[in-house]
């Protein structure tokens, strides 16, 4: 078996790890529940890669990526419900359907795309679905997976509820709930009721994810930022505590704030350079 620039070998290589008596032991105790949570961390490391713009480490993590699929439908496969070229099939099939504005139809003509064109799409794939005898929910908040990250499923709930006008105007107004909802901690704090109070900690956060899309902002993206920005200066801390022979643990929080301070005025005036 060598390596190949051909998504059959792919195939082949995960119909050989889950053949039975051959294939190997860890693959074939695995299920589609047990797989899930790898497909969505590698989602996750390829998103890494591309905030951190290496090209390299985005072709393995992509690799990754496409190993899933492959991975749920082997396991597929082998329940006799569909395979790889089914669902190749499949997403070729929605592309071509969502598109009738590049690819002509069978008059091979294109359509012009218009307002309203893609909703008109959604529903006929929604009432093709219901032919097909599958149920679903029918409110205004439907089709957001329970599974997606916190902050993009609250986004996309915020999403769907304004589209019926559901929403504020200004995002000056998002601005004042979040005071609002700062206070209410602050009121549960004095209460002495953590529970109450990590209640109004998600509150908070979910106001929070509403003024990021009145901003045109992914919060996703922006808290990925954040992160980055804090272990940046927090290495800037590490580093100056070296020079002096310390560890973290050695200092007082009070020194660690000044580094703080140091290495936040040190980029922001590389950032004016």
């Amino acid at each position: 078996m060598k390596p190949s620039r051909d998504i059959a070998r792919l195939i082949e290589i995960m119909a050989a790890l889950r053949t039975p008596e051959t294939g190997c032991p860890w693959d074939l105790e695995q299920t589609f529940e047990t797989i899930a949570p790898y497909t969505i961390e590698e989602a996750y490391e390829v998103a890494d890669a591309i905030e951190r713009g290496d090209l390299h480490d985005l072709r393995d993590e992509l690799g990754d990526l496409l190993l899933q699929s492959v991975y749920h439908a082997r396991l597929a496969e082998e329940q006799g419900a569909f395979s790889f070229g089914d669902v190749v099939e499949a997403v070729t099939a929605k592309m071509i359907r969502r598109h009738p504005h590049v690819f002509p139809g069978p008059d091979g003509k294109t359509v012009e795309a218009k307002s309203g064109f893609w909703e008109r799409i959604k529903a006929e794939e929604k009432a093709e679905r219901a032919a097909r005898g599958k149920i679903e929910p029918t409110g205004a908040l439907s089709g957001v997976p329970i599974g997606l990250p916190a902050l993009t499923r609250a986004l996309k709930l915020q999403d769907k509820a304004g589209r019926v006008g559901f929403d504020w105007n200004d995002p000056r107004a998002v601005l004042a709930k979040i005071r609002e909802e700062a206070d209410e901690i602050e009121a549960e704090f004095d209460a002495g009721d953590n529970a109450k109070t990590a209640a109004e900690v998600g509150d908070l956060l979910f106001t929070v994810v509403n003024l990021a899309r009145h901003l045109d902002a992914d919060p996703e993206r922006i808290l990925r930022g954040t992160n980055q920005k804090f272990e940046r200066r927090f290495a800037s801390i590490e580093a100056a505590l070296a020079a002096r022979g310390k560890k973290p643990q050695d200092a007082t929080l009070q020194e660690m704030d000044a580094l703080w301070d140091e290495a936040k005025a040190a980029e922001k005036k590389q950032a004016a350079e």
